[in-house]
């Protein structure tokens, strides 16, 4: 059964207000489905009213857990402080944005319920239906990535990410920005870990607009900071 493995899921929102109502639903549908799973909502230094909204909404729901953040720090800053306050066996994180479905949580759960060592697996989703452009983009980045790290890794931040918690103790020092998939990957790589990979539908975002793809101008800022760090965590990992 599903159920036999507890999970917690960590959901960073930065300015997701409007997106809230329909993530919540899709929440409560996962822990109807799978009881000994944690849902940990990040607000992550959000300047709309996620925060107000979020107190509203979730009075009725046991099973999330809030975690509050006064001033944003990078997408991954949210990511680790979920993490560090959550208690399943494997952890993982996805969007808030409802481009990927949360219940898509329930197919990588699936990977470790059936595996004879959960310890030992990575699990990641595999976007499909998404722009060209942002295809192309992806492309050249994995491509960057697998020349320069010398591992295949390919759709980098795509989502969900999910791990057991033995494999999330043993990281160090890792990057509060979107670099943080590229380290969590990475490592999973060079720690021998089994990874999985399933295909997830990316759709179009029904409100607000992405903090980092934005713009050509944006994506520049992307690229320049994951090139820089893939160089420091090159060295870092020797």
């Amino acid at each position: 059964m599903v159920n036999s493995i507890s999970c917690s899921i960590i959901i960073p929102c930065y300015n997701e207000a409007r997106n809230l109502p329909a993530l919540l639903k899709k929440c409560e549908q996962l822990f109807l489905v799978n009881k000994n799973l944690e849902i940990i909502i990040v607000d992550n230094g959000s300047t709309d009213n996620t925060f107000s909204i979020l107190n509203e909404l979730t009075k009725k729901f046991s099973f999330i857990t809030r975690v509050n953040i006064k001033k944003n720090k990078g997408y991954g800053s949210g990511i680790l402080a979920g993490l560090r306050v959550a208690n399943g066996e494997v952890l993982g994180w996805t969007h808030a944005d409802l481009q990927t479905d949360p219940i898509d949580l329930l197919d990588g759960l699936n990977f470790f319920k059936n595996a004879p060592n959960p310890e030992l697996l990575f699990v990641k989703g595999k976007r499909y239906g998404r722009p060209f452009f942002d295809i192309i983009f992806t492309m050249a980045m994995s491509f960057f990535e697998i020349l320069l790290l010398r591992k295949f890794m390919w759709d980098i931040n795509a989502q969900p990410t999910m791990f057991h918690r033995n494999f999330f103790l043993n990281w160090q020092s890792p990057p509060e920005d979107f670099s943080l998939d590229l380290y969590a990957y990475y490592l999973a790589l060079i720690s021998g870990l089994k990874i999985h990979r399933f295909k997830v539908h990316f759709g179009k975002r029904i409100y607000g607009v992405s903090n980092w793809n934005f713009s050509f101008a944006s994506k520049y800022k992307f690229i320049k900071r994951t090139l820089r760090y893939s160089f420091e965590l090159k060295n870092k990992m020797r």
